[in-house]
């Protein structure tokens, strides 16, 4: 998205403010999905019906995104995909839950992991894919949009959309029993009732829950600003350019599109080594050693000027991003009581979209002051506030995870 903003001419201190349209869907929906998916009573299931809601208004917004004639136009459609993904993400993360026991935790959510890194993976490796077939790396529409990004967009939309009917198709719930469908059907119903869950829910928030406040804080600022900065960063590290109209931001957009995938694949790779991990030293010490790899690796990435070695960094990413997606999700899996599994999975990813939010409204105000206008600095201060999230992470008291019998 930054780089479609910044074709659009966008200014670059302003980047964070474009993209405030995830972290206030997030904040607003998540919780209230969950809540609706924990109390929903259908022939389709509880939480099938938001996947392929969501999944269709994805689609729609993604072919639509990259035919955007102004930066607006851009941020408003943003704003759709970011909640129509909201309601399918959600209700996901829940799903697996439902479908596994306590034990299983490690491997269900890491697993998921690994297949959300393998999908990432083929999405930025698209338009170096599609250039390597022959479509100019330099051909853009009327609005300097790249055809490139356009086709992967495409391709995104029809994605979206197969994949979760093939879900849908293959994976089904499990049926709610007569003594659970009686439980919700007694409850309050309406969108005030569900507000009240929710407030009580926060009110009775697990303590584990509580002490992961700070790593989730620090982890999602850094990686917000990972992701809006990634592409300047690379553009005057590597390439000597910041203005997206000439070709050094356009080798610096790909080579970005580039190591995505590579950090995508390595958290592909290795998810499932670090489910193994997990079930054997507990995903809290995992979690805190991959994110003094990808903090450690953001801090050095400024330095490198060679295209080729900007890679290696992006290892400790990838083993992050594997464990980001995953560890936290076994940590609170076993901490919350099952028939709120929905509203505090939703309640936990607010954990995720307000240093979301926060990023998106403080960092305007000193990226000129405080990092110069210079997105290297803010690639350095990522890395920074990544090994603050695995410091934080230790102050975290868990249980053991139990063995299956």
């Amino acid at each position: 998205m930054s780089p479609i903003y910044s074709y659009l001419g966008a200014q670059e201190s302003k980047l964070p403010y474009l993209w405030l349209a995830g972290p206030i869907t997030g904040l607003l929906i998540q919780p209230i999905v969950g809540a609706f998916s924990d109390k929903t009573i259908s022939k389709y299931g509880r939480r099938s019906p938001y996947f392929l809601v969501g999944a269709i208004i994805c689609s729609l917004a993604l072919f639509v995104m990259p035919h955007s004639s102004s930066v607006w136009m851009a941020a408003s459609v943003l704003w759709i995909l970011d909640a129509a993904n909201n309601i399918t993400q959600e209700p996901y993360r829940a799903f697996v839950s439902d479908k596994l026991d306590e034990s299983q935790h490690p491997m269900g959510f890491l697993t998921q992991s690994a297949f959300t890194g393998l999908g990432q993976t083929l999405s930025y490796l698209t338009p170096t894919l599609l250039i390597f077939f022959g479509v100019s790396k330099m051909a853009t529409n009327q609005n300097h949009i790249p055809v490139t990004t356009i086709i992967a967009f495409v391709i995104g939309s029809v994605m979206s959309i197969s994949s979760i009917l093939y879900s849908l198709s293959t994976t089904k719930e499990i049926p709610l029993t007569e003594a659970e469908k009686q439980k919700i059907r007694s409850a309050a119903k309406g969108f005030k009732a569900t507000l009240i869950e929710i407030t009580t829910a926060i009110t009775q928030m697990p303590a584990v829950m509580k002490q992961m406040i700070p790593m989730m804080l620090f982890s999602w600022y850094a990686m917000f600003i990972y992701w809006i900065y990634i592409a300047k960063c690379l553009s005057s590290s590597v390439f000597g350019s910041v203005t997206g109209a000439v070709s050094g931001f356009r080798e610096a957009d790909l080579l970005s599109g580039q190591i995505g995938a590579f950090y995508n694949f390595i958290a592909f790779a290795s998810a499932f080594g670090l489910a193994w991990l997990a079930k054997k030293h507990g995903a809290k010490i995992v979690h805190a050693a991959c994110l003094t790899c990808a903090g450690a690796g953001l801090f050095a990435l400024p330095f490198i000027h060679n295209p080729v070695l900007v890679f290696i960094p992006m290892v400790g990413m990838g083993l992050s991003w594997a464990s980001m997606m995953g560890n936290p999700y076994i940590i609170i899996a076993g901490n919350i009581p099952p028939e709120r599994t929905g509203i505090y999975m939703g309640i936990f990813n607010m954990f995720i979209v307000i240093p979301m939010l926060i990023q998106n409204v403080t960092m305007p105000m000193y990226y000129a002051s405080w990092l110069g206008n210079n997105p290297q600095n803010a690639i350095k201060l990522a890395g920074v506030l990544l090994l603050l999230a695995a410091l934080s992470v230790l102050f975290i008291k868990t249980k053991p995870i139990p063995s299956k019998a």
